[in-house]
């Protein structure tokens, strides 16, 4: 006779102890045949806030019937979603990089507390998606990630050319309204056209570019995250990744069997080569730290040294992502890099190798949107990690759809986005500044804040590219033009990005990966007072005292030595 194989769930199905236990989850409806198989957490972030996640409730239905066709037997649970779009520019912005832990540490909460076998994860904006792959693993049980898809362009006729239109654009309008090119008119008409529905912000921004990455490390379905989010493919998605998670878990497959150290350089290479976004730097190294797997942020550097960029996407390019899906999708764009020789072969949570899965591509004849290794959009990836005075610890430099440059100009120096935003708001920022937005790191902030509204309002007023902007906050995906973030040691951590003055000269020179300035450290130093911490109460002060830097992945979880 054979044994049967002991589950995660036997700790609250089985045994006459637990029959109290089962007295509950027979209210539920479950049956003996439900508690006899894998029981499969389907964690939801839905919610009506965002159009990023506004349908994941209507995704879980199918994902739901894949379990049951896999032989599991589905719990569903709910996390939190903070919008990264619209607290974009305000108070509320703080609390995106802090939602990522607490996404993370609640799915593992639910499915700990009840001894589940497996999840899948629905995920639409962007601290969803890392924080799905942080949980998974952190747990290391058996998994998958699914994700909602991306927006479909919005459309207008503007001074009368027709135009697609993505969140990106609403952004820059403020700038160029700010600036008197666009009337009050043409700003509410950009408004009310760019976002047409349910879906996640269209370009390579953060959230495409992580799903992208999920796929590239494993633990998300090759093309499965392709689909727009109102694509009628979705639903038949969906139905795969439930399955695949009651596969996984009859098999004993966990997330540490994906995310390795050759599958964290297949994600990392996917961000560089489609010019993805800065956060994409720090959510990979909070997952690889979850996995206790070794990981460095100069790899983003190694890879942008011998990895072109050969998506022509936006921000720095001329496509959508909804352009990618038709016109072969991740596959395709995987494909190219496979036969270009800049992946690793390795396992994913399909069953099949991931040279197994780019070998399925089927290209749409004609299409622009993907380029060859060989005939690349940019001939050296999209970010580099830049250290120096001013950053000892390192620092993300965005290059895509810009020159690998050299910059140096005046420091234009500001304690807060706000301050920023007003500045430039006001014209008073010219070609030539480098801009300086400091304690807005992941202690400072708290929250690491993303200044999207700051890099958009330059961009509308023709300035990206012209001026340099650098904070020890973040990017958002969409951001473009000379920008460097994620600055470490952070002011608040007396980093020298808190000594620099008014009109001091910042040189960057992004060949020789270094920020400086003829500045006397040592007497600045002893001359710095520190600043008070923004003490904000709850969730907030508990993040700042706990995460660490954000060369580090500004993650919460604690090392096993201390």
């Amino acid at each position: 006779m054979t044994e049967e194989k002991q589950k995660r769930s036997d700790a609250i199905t089985k045994g006459p102890a637990r029959a109290p236990a089962r007295a509950m989850l027979r209210a539920t409806g479950l049956g003996d045949e439900d508690l006899a198989k894998p029981m499969i957490a389907v964690v939801n972030t839905w919610s009506t806030v965002t159009p990023c996640n506004m349908h994941l409730d209507k995704l879980a239905a199918p994902v739901r019937e894949g379990v049951r066709k896999g032989g599991g037997t589905p719990v569903d649970f709910n996390t939190i979603v903070v919008s990264d779009g619209i607290t974009m520019g305000g108070e509320g912005m703080r609390a995106s990089l802090i939602s990522r832990e607490v996404i993370a540490d609640s799915i593992e909460l639910a499915v700990r507390g009840h001894s589940l076998d497996a999840a899948v994860i629905l995920v639409g904006c962007d601290k969803t998606l890392p924080a799905a792959a942080m949980a998974l693993a952190r747990m290391d049980i058996p998994g998958v990630i699914f994700y909602g898809g991306t927006i479909m362009p919005g459309h207008c006729k503007f001074r009368g050319e027709e135009k697609d239109l993505s969140i990106q654009d609403v952004f820059e309008a403020v700038g160029a309204h700010a600036k008197g090119d666009y009337s009050d008119a043409e700003l509410d008409q950009i408004e009310r056209a760019a976002c047409p529905g349910a879906g996640a912000c269209g370009g390579q921004f953060t959230a495409n570019t992580m799903a992208m990455a999920l796929a590239f490390l494993g633990l998300a379905p090759m093309g499965a995250g392709d689909p727009p989010a109102t694509d009628e493919a979705k639903a038949a998605e969906g139905a795969r990744c439930g399955e695949l998670a009651a596969k996984l878990a009859h098999e004993g497959k966990t997330a540490r069997t994906f995310v390795t150290e050759a599958s964290l350089k297949n994600a990392a290479t996917s961000v560089v080569a489609s010019g993805g976004s800065t956060n994409a730097v720090l959510h990979l190294a909070a997952i690889a730290a979850e996995a206790g797997v070794p990981f460095s942020i100069d790899l983003f550097d190694e890879l942008s040294r011998s990895t072109p960029v050969i998506l022509d996407i936006k921000p720095g390019g001329k496509f959508l992502a909804k352009d990618l899906y038709e016109a072969g999708g991740v596959r395709l764009f995987g494909k190219r890099l496979m036969e270009g020789g800049a992946l690793f072969e390795t396992p994913t949570v399909s069953g099949a190798t991931m040279f197994e899965e780019l070998a399925k591509a089927d290209e749409t004849p004609g299409q622009q949107v993907v380029r060859s290794v060989d005939d690349p959009i940019k001939k050296t990836g999209g970010l580099r990690i830049l250290y120096g005075d001013v950053a000892p610890e390192g620092s993300v430099l965005k290059t895509a759809g810009y020159a690998d440059a050299a910059f140096e100009g005046p420091a234009r120096v500001f304690e807060s986005e706000e301050e920023a935003f007003a500045a430039v708001s006001d014209r008073n920022i010219k070609e030539g500044d480098v801009v300086v937005i400091r304690y807005e790191g992941p202690k400072g902030g708290p929250g690491m804040r993303e200044m999207l509204a700051v890099t958009a309002a330059l961009a509308g007023q023709g300035l990206a590219g012209k001026v340099a902007l650098m904070t020890d906050g973040r990017f958002s995906g969409a951001s473009h033009g000379f920008v460097i973030g994620h600055v470490a040691p952070e002011a608040a951590a007396a980093g020298p990005i808190a000594l620099i003055e008014e009109g001091d000269i910042i040189r960057i020179d992004a060949e020789a990966r270094r920020i400086d300035a003829d500045i006397n450290w040592a007497a600045r130093k002893a001359a710095f007072k520190p600043k008070a911490p923004n003490r904000m109460g709850g969730a907030f002060d508990k993040f700042a005292k706990l995460v660490s830097s954000a060369s580090k992945g500004a993650v919460t979880i604690q090392p096993l030595n201390d």
